[in-house]
């Protein structure tokens, strides 16, 4: 495998600078979004690394030199390696990259089709993830309360806005103070997954806790959730886009709370399945969720076995 890999790495170098507009990988990121941008460069540097053996990354390739027993490789040692979602989503990335390199006519159709022939793997059928339960919700603010400090109020200002926003973190930094109206509950998410705009309604219970937050921030425009310093100090940016820092504070409270490990996307799960759980239909919770298709909605899913044992019994046999 690793001679396979490794052994022609000089000849998938890129040996002259090459327009961005010729550039495969150039020209596949700029086609799509902002937070897309970055997750399929690094899966590009990734499969460029795994290569040439760390020589390249996705600029520095000769993604039209690539054939089908590279691309064969690639997948065999993504598969080894990451999960099958990972494997998947950074073999959509290396597919992209060789059509547009086809489109540029950089690559014989032959070999072309050959290379991107290459089937995505399988999974485990284990779902991703968990729901948060109301007891572990309620440990999260209360410890966020019991410090009662600037970051502890901000911190709890995110948990209110993800929990009954069902927001990604990506989107959380990019919120503006104007995008929230206090009086309705509307929450204006400007920029989410591939640009789209939608509206999401949070609780009395989570504006009071924004409320909260608000008295320490101030009403001065600029980004909703801020970093704090130690001090006490509220700076008003944005927190980094890729939404790092969000993820690092949810587990900081975690931890503090002694509530199970979870990540930021679970409470996006937890808000799917609480409102399938109280009957909501699924086309209302994937517009809430800002999903593009229901079938999507459905694996954030996680009410698990309770969920057919309750619509079982609802069964008339006598």
């Amino acid at each position: 495998m690793s001679y396979l890999l490794y052994s022609q790495a000089e000849q998938l170098k890129l040996h002259e600078p090459v327009p961005v507009t010729l550039h495969p990988a150039a020209v596949y990121l700029s086609s799509l979004s902002e937070g897309s941008r970055r997750t399929m460069l690094s899966s590009l540097n990734a499969i460029a690394h795994l290569l040439t053996e760390g020589e390249c990354d996705a600029f520095a390739l000769d993604w039209s030199k690539l054939r089908y027993h590279h691309t064969a490789a690639v997948r065999t040692a993504l598969k080894q390696r990451l999960a099958p979602t990972t494997t998947n989503k950074m073999l959509v990335a290396l597919r992209q990259v060789l059509t547009v390199a086809y489109r540029l006519d950089l690559i014989e159709a032959s070999d072309y089709h050959k290379a991107v022939d290459i089937s995505n793997v399988k999974g485990t059928g284990q779902l991703r993830g968990r729901a948060l339960t109301t007891d572990e919700i309620k440990s999260l603010i209360d410890c966020c309360y019991e410090k009662g400090n600037e970051i502890a109020l901000r911190d709890a200002a995110v948990i209110a806005i993800l929990r009954c926003g069902g927001i990604r973190r990506q989107e959380m930094v990019r919120l503006e103070l104007d995008d929230l109206d206090i009086i309705t509950g509307e929450l204006a998410i400007r920029r989410g997954k591939g640009g789209k705009f939608r509206l999401v309604y949070l609780t009395r219970d989570a504006i009071a806790t924004i409320e909260d937050w608000l008295e320490v921030r101030g009403d001065a425009p600029g980004a909703l959730i801020c970093p704090v310093n130690k001090g006490g100090k509220v700076t008003l940016r944005h927190f980094a886009e890729d939404g790092d820092g969000i993820y690092k504070l949810v587990k900081a409270r975690a931890i503090s709370a002694g509530v199970k490990h979870f990540s930021p996307h679970d409470f996006r799960r937890t808000f799917c399945s609480d409102l399938l759980e109280f009957g909501e239909d699924v086309f209302t919770v994937q517009e809430l969720a800002g999903h593009a298709s229901p079938a999507t909605t459905a694996k954030y899913d996680r009410r698990g076995e309770g969920r057919k044992r309750r619509a079982v019994k609802r069964l008339k046999f006598r």
